[in-house]
């Protein structure tokens, strides 16, 4: 007998999930090292991405996951519409419909920005950089109570490049936080770091470097049950290595 609606839903669902992860694993590997990634505590973590090394089975992206970065797409998105619509004269996009951003060590190191905001009905200097994120209601107060160099020092790392390598370093980039939780909304200016910058810029060379080398950078822990060692998708990978 054939199901009736309501005993297929888990059907749907599954369906629904397996397309996300199908369309994901087609995707084309990235052969370089992201600028959004520089800033990670782990310079093996990195690493690993830049060196293509599968995840591990266990830790591989689920649907849900890629479905929290694809809204990540879509505040970013929405946020651009409540800028420009304020009246501020924000560059998201190319003449080719490609996101602005930069290739330095023979294209070994690349990223794409949110926007540069070019003009805008506030009295301030202009051009700056514009970079986005959404977070929940935890984090996004985290954001308002630090600061993005505490509450999350791998944001204020991947600013610093993206100022550095898209020459906006004159004035402080705008940072803003989607709460997806609230809807509120959570902006900062931040001013150009260029020590962090330089070394955000030292760790892809250490890596590209050392992958040429066929060496492993070190880890960023001693115990495999460091917090970040614990979310990380090479734990199994990384920690079965002997160095």
């Amino acid at each position: 007998m054939m199901k009736s609606h309501f005993e297929h839903v888990e059907d749907i669902a599954y369906h629904v999930d397996k397309h996300i992860i199908d369309i994901n694993d087609k995707k084309d590997k990235r052969e370089y090292i992201g600028g959004s990634a520089l800033g990670s505590p782990c310079i093996r973590q990195i690493q690993y991405r830049y060196m293509q090394t599968p995840p591990d089975t266990t830790r591989a992206f689920s649907a849900r996951t890629l479905r929290i970065f694809d809204m990540g797409h879509i505040v970013e998105e929405i946020m651009a519409g409540y800028l420009t619509k304020a009246g501020f004269d924000i560059k998201t996009h190319d003449k080719k419909g490609e996101q602005f951003g930069f290739s330095v060590a023979e294209g070994k190191i690349k990223g794409h920005i949110d926007g540069v905001v070019c003009s805008g009905p506030v009295a301030m200097p202009y051009p700056f950089l514009w970079e986005n994120k959404s977070a929940n209601n935890k984090k996004f107060n985290e954001f308002v109570r630090k600061g993005v160099e505490k509450a999350n020092p791998a944001y204020a790392g991947q600013i610093a490049v993206y100022q550095a390598y898209m020459d906006l370093t004159e004035n402080p980039a705008l940072f803003t936080v989607y709460n997806k939780d609230t809807s509120d909304i959570y902006y900062e200016f931040v001013p150009f770091n260029k020590i962090l910058a330089q070394r955000m810029s030292d760790n892809g060379v250490e890596i590209i470097q050392a992958t040429d080398a066929n060496e492993l950078l070190p880890r960023v822990a001693a115990n495999s049950d460091f917090y970040s060692c614990k979310f990380c998708e090479y734990h199994n990978t990384c920690w079965n290595e002997k160095n």
